[in-house]
């Protein structure tokens, strides 16, 4: 572990590596260090898996990665030019999973975990699910071959989900991963747990409260945060672009959800972020 600094915050699911960030990425970064807020980039295929991998390695410490294939970019998609720049009518490419690829990324020491990757069934037909099952088993047995957690993605197929990491289970590293931006039920929850995985919250929980109960719910020592920038940003910013400085607000939010000292909420959901990194 690194000693020479202690952060206050861990955003463990940000994007700065995106096109959004291109004009001033690095004074996005050091503005979120300054704040004492470490940071990991999340990869969702291949150029942004290895820009976030460069972008780790410009840091001395504080910026980590992790890499691999989102769902929604394992066939022809939604174009996201947040994401990857380029003009809105562009179709997004479907990727197929090249494991030696990411296994060469994941021998990176700043590389961290395998995703963001699982199941999103929001844009996506019916003819897409059998290759999203395939890629995301395909990215939990490379978890499980380098043994480092999960960054999972997942949005309204939770018992698919759920029935793929049974399946999987013997495969998982301890702790498995992170349930990132987690919108299932409290039963979703309650097999998650069981499972060993923890749960990422975000600004949503600073400006809705359908998002309350699952906090309170989950124990902190599975907790962690994220900004998901440049979405979702939290209040008082909403309108504008998110990014990782704003953690406050939402360990601020934590912390009043769960009735507990703003220190107590940032320390704990810190050592949880570091002790599933080893970082």
């Amino acid at each position: 572990m690194h000693e020479s600094i202690s952060p206050l915050l861990f955003d463990v699911h940000t994007h700065t590596q995106f096109a959004a960030f291109a004009e001033n990425q690095d004074a996005v970064i050091r503005r979120a260090l300054e704040r004492q807020v470490w940071i990991v980039n999340v990869g969702t295929q291949k150029d942004t898996s290895a820009a976030a991998v460069e972008t780790a390695h410009h840091y001395a410490e504080g910026v980590y990665a992790t890499v691999g294939l989102h769902p929604i970019h394992t066939d022809k998609s939604h174009h996201d030019k947040e994401e990857l720049g380029g003009e809105q009518t562009f179709v997004s490419r479907g990727e197929e999973f090249d494991y030696a690829y990411y296994k060469k990324l994941l021998q990176n020491p700043k590389v961290v975990a395998i995703g963001e990757c699982g199941l999103d069934y929001y844009r996506l037909g019916e003819q897409t699910k059998q290759k999203q099952f395939a890629v995301f088993g395909q990215q939990i047995a490379l978890a499980s071959e380098v043994r480092k957690p999960l960054m999972i993605h997942c949005r309204n197929a939770f018992a698919d989900l759920i029935d793929v990491l049974n399946g999987h289970r013997s495969a998982f590293t301890a702790p498995p991963g992170i349930i990132h931006f987690f919108t299932g039920t409290v039963d979703d929850a309650k097999t998650l747990l069981d499972l060993g995985f923890s749960f990422s919250f975000g600004g949503v929980i600073t400006f809705a409260r359908d998002y309350d109960d699952m906090v309170r719910y989950i124990p902190l020592e599975r907790i962690v945060l994220e900004t998901d920038a440049p979405y979702i940003t939290p209040v008082p910013y909403r309108g504008k672009r998110n990014e990782p400085a704003y953690m406050i607000e939402i360990a601020r939010k934590l912390a009043e959800i769960k009735k507990l000292p703003f220190e107590t909420a940032a320390r704990v959901t810190t050592q949880n972020a570091r002790a599933l990194f080893a970082c």
